[in-house]
């Protein structure tokens, strides 16, 4: 552990390869002075929250990296996990546009978002930027606003665990807009779920001027906070989500969570895999610098003013030195490595945690500027260097699969191996999401078959329920393998397996007859996500969106559909009583024949719902061996 008085705190950083990543956030107003930067930053592995002790470290692997002359600005990218995996995960802490609505909860039905209703997790603080907050632009450095962040955020977790917490990972952080002297930085922190010990925290990050009374969004991010105690082990209580933020936020945490587990999984493949084009072969080595020259080495020895009270130093100031760390050896990618070790002699050093910073270099325009190539040393740094592409892969899809607004996704995306992951958690976070918007309107109720409906943004949404004398799982089981989908939905003609890509994920191919008025038959390229409940309460999920395949392209023979969002929920009620809930986002090719049953000139959408019913019935004893997996 890094304690206060007797160890140093060692911090060495080295680059991954050069070139600039240029990305500009041009939708928000401008600030007062054109971004420096725009900075993600990931930090893997075991930090320590404001008020409690490290916990286990993560491997370590030692870095390269000597001073080189620092950047004009840093993009700064940080990615954390739940021990003992490293991880990175796109911060999507509120990525889509929702409407603010009242909690139907209990008493309190009446009482909206905003008129007296306050999170009881929710910690906000305020900072005025100092001369000696910023770097050598007068700009806040990234250093200081991860402290702040750390500390605002491991107070929600406390408050919440009601014991000292630890911070366990950070998740991805873009930063939007740089923050100069003078103005005021307003932090938010969340706690959107609890799990057993650990607990995901949100935290939004805003900035105000004072003078012209501007305000604008900084960024976003997600962090991983763990319950500690000496004695006995911590079992958090559950949050109750109100708003229909809430409820968004804690239904998308647990696959949030289930991606930061097998973020090195991903990593493993992707190197495995996928044949990383790095050409240093071709390259001039005249314009390129060798990577030991990046190398920067910073010893630290912890002092009152970077310590928590139990004489710890916490994740937040570990972060800002990494940052400082990482800004002086800075061009593309640079890894960072911190290690903890003690004055009175000690040979060992322990390994804290580790983070990949992503940086931009601006020239004097406050443009990205195009920077010399890295050349790898032999073995340890060739291998840094392919994992650093791999990172850059993982980092794009993060940021425009996984975080990107749902009115902006395409209907159809490419799938392979390396996105596999990200699609997935996009599949269903999105029916998550859609599952927890609360201005649903009952359209009509047929035999205790309720269709409701949703207009949302660009998006005209349907919703079907019923409570079928089917066991939850039972149910999950029947409708998850699409192969059957054709003995009780007619819109299904046939349905082929194409690819079963793990327990829990299978791409289809579904033909359809004609709808609308067409003449031609329809097909549908379908990635088919399952979850099983996190927690009690939670619903059995199944979950739909089309997808491309080179092998499966659009043929002459059909009219080639797309469905965004779709998707089952099951609910269970009582013994052998399960609450079916049908979600589909309709699409433009099929938005005539939804508005036809919506507006109730046809009962379709019933006479389906129903015989998926009687499917359910039909066939719920056939799956004793199966369900004992569950």
């Amino acid at each position: 552990m890094c304690r206060l008085g007797s160890p140093g705190c060692r911090t060495r950083a080295g680059e991954g390869p050069g070139g600039a990543e240029p990305s500009r956030n041009s939708a928000a107003p401008p600030p007062p002075r054109l971004p420096s930067a725009c900075p993600q930053l990931p930090a893997s592995g075991c930090a320590r929250g404001p008020r409690g002790p490290v916990s286990e470290p993560l491997p370590a692997d030692s870095l390269p990296g000597s001073p080189q002359r620092a950047p004009s600005a840093s993009a700064l990218h940080a990615a954390g996990a739940e021990p003992p995996i490293l991880w990175g995960l796109a911060s999507v802490f509120s990525s889509r546009t929702s409407r603010k609505s009242a909690s139907r909860a209990g008493n309190d039905s009446a009482m909206a978002e905003g008129e007296g209703y306050r999170n009881p997790t929710e910690v906000q603080m305020s900072q005025l930027v100092l001369p000696c907050h910023t770097n050598q632009r007068g700009e806040l450095s990234v250093g200081q606003l991860l402290k702040w962040i750390d500390t605002t955020a491991c107070l929600s977790a406390e408050r919440h665990a009601g014991c000292p917490c630890v911070t366990a990972s950070m998740d991805d952080i873009y930063f939007e807009h740089t923050i100069s002297v003078g103005q005021v930085v307003n932090i938010k922190a969340k706690v959107n779920r609890a799990f057993n010990s650990s607990m995901e925290v949100g935290i939004q990050v805003t900035s105000e001027d004072l003078c012209s009374e501007k305000q604008w969004n900084v960024c976003k991010a997600l962090a991983t906070f763990v319950a500690h105690r000496e004695i006995t082990k911590v079992k958090l209580k559950q949050i109750t989500p109100r708003t229909e933020e809430e409820k968004m936020e804690h239904s998308v945490a647990a696959e949030r969570r289930r991606m930061r587990l097998v973020y090195a999984d991903t990593i493993k493949d992707l190197l495995a895999n996928c044949a990383i084009q790095d050409d240093l072969e071709n390259r001039d080595c005249n314009h390129m610098v060798p990577a030991e020259k990046t190398r920067v080495e910073s010893v630290e020895l912890v002092l009152p003013p970077h310590a928590n009270h139990q004489g710890n130093t916490f994740g937040g100031q570990i972060m800002a030195w990494m940052e400082n760390v990482a800004t002086i050896a800075a061009s593309m990618e640079v890894g960072v490595c911190v290690e903890a070790y003690r004055q009175q002699a000690e040979t060992h050093r322990r390994h804290i945690n580790s983070a990949f910073m992503t940086f931009v270099v601006l020239d004097a325009d406050d443009q990205p500027q195009l920077l010399p190539w890295i050349r790898p040393q032999p073995g340890d740094g060739e291998r840094r260097y392919r994992e650093a592409s791999a990172r850059k892969k993982i980092r794009l899809d993060r940021k425009y699969i996984v975080s990107c607004k749902q009115t902006e996704v395409p209907l159809s995306v490419p799938w392979d191996p390396s996105n596999q992951v990200y699609l997935s958690y996009n599949n269903v976070s999105s029916l998550r999401m859609l599952v927890a918007k609360d201005n649903w309107v009952l359209s009509s109720e047929i035999n205790q078959v309720r269709l409701y409906t949703l207009e949302d943004d660009k998006f005209l949404s349907f919703h079907m329920e019923m409570v079928v004398h089917v066991d939850a799982a039972q149910a999950f089981l029947l409708l998850s393998d699409l192969r059957r989908r054709p003995e009780w939905d007619k819109h299904y003609r046939s349905v082929e397996l194409v690819q079963q890509v793990d327990e829990d994920d299978a791409i289809y191919h579904v033909t359809s007859p004609a709808l609308g008025g067409h003449t031609k038959p329809q097909d549908f390229v379908i990635l088919a996500s399952r979850r099983k409940p996190c927690d009690n309460g939670d619903p059995y999920v199944i979950a739909l969106r089309s997808v491309t395949l080179p092998t499966h392209q659009e043929t002459p023979e059909y009219r080639r559909g797309e469905t965004l969002c779709s998707g089952f929920c099951f609910w269970r009620e009582g013994d052998q009583l399960t609450k079916v809930s049908y979600y589909n986002q309709a699409t433009p090719g099929v938005l005539n024949y939804v508005t036809t049953n919506v507006a109730g000139l046809s009962s379709e959408f019933y006479t389906t719902f129903k015989a998926c019913e009687q499917f359910l019935l039909d066939n719920r004893n056939d799956l004793a061996p199966s369900l004992q997996t569950l």
